[in-house]
């Protein structure tokens, strides 16, 4: 995919490159994040750690069924925020999951609304996808307060549905589903390209 910009950030597809900047993402954040994330393995944040899930993440990838995404200001090299399109269902579905994070250095200051719009426009208008569910803890105020903001719904509530922190937690489950207007532009890209596989 090509780079998607926003009025402070750059969207990137994350690549084996980022596996430094990932690293020192997860570093700085490891206790910011603990509290919403599964318990991760020792080594877990390491730049090698995160170059051996990239390259076999990658043809996951390449097949269209996951798309990590990582966020860095303009001209800056350091990441702020990500967000990965994951479970990505073709066919009657069209739909994925999304997760995300934001630095803690640049929480509350809409920097991670920002690129999850960014994200949800091209998972609806250039993906074609209807449907991205995101899942949340009860407690997770900020990152509910978000999903809503950006058009999510609740449509149900999960009981025991991961394990985060080393307990099984109860979660939130919601949803945005495509407008009108996107899912039409959607759909003609999916047949603009399948055309032009055809043709290829």
């Amino acid at each position: 995919m090509q780079p998607i910009r926003t009025e402070r950030t750059t969207i990137t597809a994350a690549i084996p490159a980022d596996s430094a900047a990932l690293a020192r993402y997860s570093v700085r954040n490891a206790d910011h994040l603990s509290p919403w994330e599964p318990e991760r393995p020792e080594g877990w944040h390491s730049e090698s750690a995160w170059y051996t899930r990239l390259v076999a993440n990658a043809a996951e990838v390449r097949a269209g069924r996951y798309l990590p995404l990582v966020a860095r200001l303009h001209d800056e090299t350091e990441i702020v925020a990500v967000a990965n399109l994951s479970n990505i269902a073709r066919g009657v579905f069209q739909a994925c999951s999304i997760g995300f994070s934001v630095d803690a250095a640049h929480e509350g200051q809409g920097v991670m609304r920002e690129v999850l719009e960014a994200a949800l426009g091209h998972a609806f208008s250039e993906m074609g996808l209807n449907r991205v569910m995101a899942n949340h803890l009860p407690e997770n105020t900020r990152a509910a307060g978000v999903l809503y903001r950006l058009g999510f719904e609740q449509e149900g509530y999960a009981r025991r549905y991961l394990k985060i922190a080393g307990v099984w937690r109860d979660h939130v489950l919601t949803a945005r589903v495509a407008s009108q207007e996107a899912a039409a532009a959607g759909a003609e890209g999916v047949r603009e390209a399948a055309a032009t596989a055809r043709v290829v």
